[in-house]
């Protein structure tokens, strides 16, 4: 049975229960024996338990929602495992209840994972992300029959969470800032090994929409900009279409699937590599500032690849990889934190890139508090004098409100790199000519 119910003596109501109030949501009779996983009573003690409903979608599709309840399940479960990886386990118990395990998650960890998950669900179908807030209930007890929970509270789940997050990041010692990283004991220099790896293992490649694209990378020297002094080098990437050597746009890439942006990933650690590996004259940079998306570091394949990748490439850098967080706008706080909390361990910084500048009103407040030290921009081509001069004071005002790093990217000239110093960047490159 669908809704939260109260039996009676005539039949079933839907009651909406207050934030205290318990209630039991009725379960389908064939998962009886799937659902003894879940009913440990440690993981039920420590609220790790829980159920979200899509009773918002039920309630909206009326009667369609039995020609649609399909498309909704198959759509619920695979943002379920993207999002958990293999940190937990799901079933769904009847006709619009999921319940979910987190064994590894904190009590507020779990709720915030699940109102990640609802959210993402009902603004997919609905277009009203904000309606989960209702619908996610910590779990009690579980009987043959039916399963007793509470309500979450959803504000008090994402402010603990994000507490816990960065008290566990604060557990590791950090420079006061990106700028003032201390100089490390020097390390023997490794020997680098001539990498001879074939870019045929990552790219070219046939993408979801049927084109072949292939990834060419670049090194840039990025600068610090009290001292003028070079930290190393950006892996500046581009995604060419095979043949026609087309240039795809960032909101093209956006468009394409998780794999393949894995894949573009993996392809820029490997080609930005096998060049430092090449350039005598660039091994052993102090560090090396890599892209990945945000959505190869929200699945567990994803993280794993990466972080992978990240090991070997600290063999060529004297004090670590930084990573590059792209594609974050609009992604939730909670999830963006669990991200940066989950690669932070294989890099000395995790730097988040913005695509959209001047940033609109608002659109950085879910990046404050999420453990970005630095924001990084690619300053706009063909600009005049004054226009970039307005451009740059914008965006590093905004930027500043959130983190006391601003890198700025491709200034045309080092008299740019100059001014965006005035006022206030901390980092910069400078465009090839």
């Amino acid at each position: 049975m669908s809704p939260t119910t109260e039996t009676t003596a005539d039949d079933a109501v839907r009651v909406e229960p207050t934030a205290a109030e318990a209630v039991t949501r009725l379960m389908s009779a064939d998962v009886e024996a799937a659902i003894e996983q879940f009913g440990d009573p440690e993981l039920l003690a420590q609220g790790k338990v829980n159920i979200i409903a899509l009773d918002a979608v039920y309630d909206r599709f009326g009667p369609k929602w039995s020609l649609r309840c399909d498309q909704v399940y198959a759509h619920a479960e695979r943002t379920l495992q993207r999002l958990m990886g293999g940190r937990g386990f799901y079933l769904r118990v009847s006709e619009t209840d999921f319940l979910i395990c987190q064994p590894e998650l904190s009590r507020f960890g779990c709720q915030a994972a699940c109102l990640v998950a609802l959210r993402e669900i009902l603004g997919h179908f609905l277009g009203e992300a904000h309606l989960a807030n209702g619908y996610v209930h910590e779990v009690n007890k579980i009987s043959s029959t039916g399963v007793e929970a509470v309500k979450i509270n959803p504000a008090l789940a994402a402010r603990a969470a994000a507490e816990e997050a960065q008290a566990e990041t604060a557990v590791r010692p950090e420079p006061a800032s990106f700028v003032e990283a201390p100089a490390p004991e020097p390390k023997p220099q490794p020997v680098l090994r001539r990498i001879r790896r074939t870019m045929d293992q990552w790219s070219p490649f046939v993408a979801s929409d049927g084109r072949e694209l292939r990834v060419s990378c670049t090194l840039e020297p990025v600068f610090e900009l009290k001292n003028y002094a070079r930290i190393g080098f950006r892996l500046a990437r581009r995604v060419l279409v095979t043949g026609s050597d087309e240039e795809l746009p960032p909101a093209a890439i956006g468009l394409l699937s998780r794999a393949d942006l894995l894949r573009i990933d993996l392809a820029t650690i490997a080609r930005g590599l096998d060049r430092l590996d090449a350039d005598d004259g660039a091994k052993l940079q102090p560090s090396l500032i890599i892209p990945v998306s945000y959505v190869s570091l929200s699945s567990q394949r994803g993280r794993d690849e990466i972080a992978k990748a990240f090991k070997e490439a600290n063999d060529f850098v004297q004090r670590g990889v930084i990573c590059e967080i792209c594609d974050l706008e609009g992604v939730p706080q909670v999830a963006l934190l669990s991200a940066v909390s989950l690669i932070r361990p294989f890099s000395l910084f995790v730097v988040g890139r913005l695509s959209a500048t001047p940033p609109a009103p608002g659109a950085l407040s879910q990046l404050k508090g999420c453990g970005l030290q630095a924001l990084s921009v690619e300053c706009p081509p063909h600009m005049g004098e004054a226009e970039f001069h307005g451009w740059s004071r914008a965006t590093i005002d905004a930027l500043k409100h959130v983190t006391r790093s601003v890198l700025v990217y491709r200034t045309a000239s080092a008299r740019d790199a100059g001014m965006v110093a005035m006022l206030g960047a901390t980092h910069a490159s400078v465009r090839a000519a």
